[in-house]
């Protein structure tokens, strides 16, 4: 598990420190600096070559630019972007200066590390799965990889090898205690049939392979009083259950010291399933999985605040990071404030931007 992160000189961060635990929630409005330290993580694991010095801007997780777009703005101090990780079964801090070029879309660092010692950290190993914001739309076909899901145990950063993950582990039983109450079994299928229902009531995948087309379909049929309906393209029942069927997937399917980020779970989600996202997020972070959760939702931070009272996940292993940004006279620059919960899911602070927006609404109606 991470434990802490610094950062230097990295888009609109100046410096950072951020103290890591098993569910880091980023908040704050949009443009705080939450999506650049996850891409600062993000340029690390998608540098192939890093364990010879180089730091690739562009890659299948994260696309920077060139090395101004990557450069903290108001910088005539450093010549260099630096980046330092600590790892709680390490002794050993990993840390490089990334020696800035303006045009240039590799960065390189004398700061060198063997493969096999960066393979020790969670964000090298095949423990490491990243979710992006944007995942793919709902679609019948859904391409195959060997190398990522079944060497490498991923659902695809867009969550694109989501189906063919749960083609090809569907019976495997998760942790008891994720299984929802009222799946058919312990089954990882049958446990995502369940948590979708909260999002959408009765919701059952169905999956067909077509070895031909080196491709897997999914449809989508729902339960009635006393049997199911047709089943359904995904195209035809909502935006919905197709992005948060990899963020369940990857939840429900994450082992102990696995390092899981995911962008907004939230999108395209009703209120009523994003607190019940929630709740799983913060009862999948108690099994010992490290998370980083980027979100908008009052309800995502509610849900968790709720699981935390109900003593699903210790409140010390919860920690909420509410990004802000400091303006002055020739800068700007990213801050993060550090939110604590108690045992009843109260708040040490509530900044300006926090969990306000429904009560500033309402006060408008009045």
């Amino acid at each position: 598990m991470l434990t802490n992160l610094r950062i230097e000189n990295f888009k609109p961060i100046k410096q950072m420190e951020v103290e890591l635990t098993n569910l880091n929630l980023l908040l704050g409005l949009n443009g705080m600096g939450k999506s650049s330290l996850i891409q600062s993580l993000l340029l690390l694991r998608q540098s192939s070559d890093l364990s010879d010095g180089v730091f690739e801007l562009n890659g299948d997780l994260a696309k920077i630019g060139v090395g101004r777009d990557a450069m903290y703005q108001f910088n005539d101090t450093s010549d260099s972007i630096n980046i330092s990780l600590k790892e709680h079964s390490v002794d050993q801090e990993f840390s490089w200066k990334f020696k800035y070029a303006s045009d240039a879309e590799i960065l390189e660092t004398e700061d060198i590390y063997t493969r096999d010692t960066l393979d020790e950290l969670s964000l090298f190993n095949d423990n490491f799965n990243p979710l992006s914001a944007e995942r793919i739309p709902p679609t019948d076909g859904h391409i195959i990889s060997t190398r990522e899901v079944i060497n490498s145990h991923q659902v695809g950063v867009r969550g694109e090898y989501t189906i063919h993950f749960l083609n090809v582990f569907g019976d495997i039983d998760v942790d008891s205690d994720l299984v929802h109450k009222d799946a058919k079994s312990s089954s990882l299928l049958h446990q995502v049939d369940a948590w979708l229902s909260e999002i959408s009531p009765g919701t059952r995948l169905k999956t067909f392979n077509v070895p031909s087309l080196e491709l897997i379909r999914m449809g989508m049929e729902f339960e009635t009083d006393s049997d199911v309906t047709n089943v359904f393209k995904p195209k035809n029942v909502g935006f919905g259950l197709s992005y948060a069927l990899p963020v369940i997937t990857a939840l429900l399917s994450a082992k102990k010291g696995a390092l899981v980020v995911i962008e907004n779970p939230e999108s395209h989600i009703h209120p009523k399933g994003q607190a019940q996202l929630g709740m799983l997020i913060a009862k999948v972070a108690s099994l010992g999985v490290q998370l980083l959760i980027e979100t908008h939702s009052d309800h995502v931070v509610n849900g968790i605040r709720v699981a935390t009272k109900n003593e699903y996940i210790d409140y010390s292993k919860v920690r909420l990071n509410f990004f802000d940004k400091v303006n002055k006279d020739f800068e700007q620059y990213s801050v993060n404030n550090v939110i604590k919960l108690d045992s009843n899911g109260e708040l040490s602070d509530y900044p300006e931007h926090l969990l306000d927006e429904w009560n500033n609404q309402l006060l408008k109606l009045v």
